[in-house]
């Protein structure tokens, strides 16, 4: 029973990330359930991207504004702010990963989680 409360706050968590994306614009939002893989660290990674630093700064700043007025929760750890080429949040749980659009193509995360199911939204 508790781990399926756990994969409910993920799965939620996930929708407010995503959300965040959205509200700022986000390029080719992608949600990767790694539930079903043995060797994921996270349920959740959430993927997108943008054309600009600044684009990035302000996606990553809307994840965790939606994220916090929502749970209260802050992420766990955060990479990437000052060049804003790939900024992760990290909320155990669930990984935010956005990225400008040429190190999105260059580092290919998608690729190496092939075996999850995804899901793909689109810009609000």
């Amino acid at each position: 029973m508790v781990n399926k409360k756990i994969g409910n706050i993920s799965t939620y968590l996930s929708e407010l990330a995503v959300f965040g994306i959205q509200e700022k614009k986000g390029n080719d939002i992608v949600r990767l359930d790694l539930r079903e893989l043995n060797s994921a660290a996270s349920d959740y990674f959430i993927i997108c991207n943008a054309d600009s630093a600044t684009q990035v700064k302000a996606i990553a700043d809307s994840v965790e504004d939606e994220i916090y007025k929502k749970t209260q929760s802050n992420p766990w750890k955060k990479e990437g702010q000052e060049n804003a080429e790939w900024i992760i949040l990290d909320y155990f749980d669930v990984v935010v990963h956005i990225f400008k659009t040429d190190k999105r193509n260059f580092y290919g995360i998608e690729d190496l989680w092939g075996d999850a199911q995804t899901t793909s939204y689109q810009s609000a």
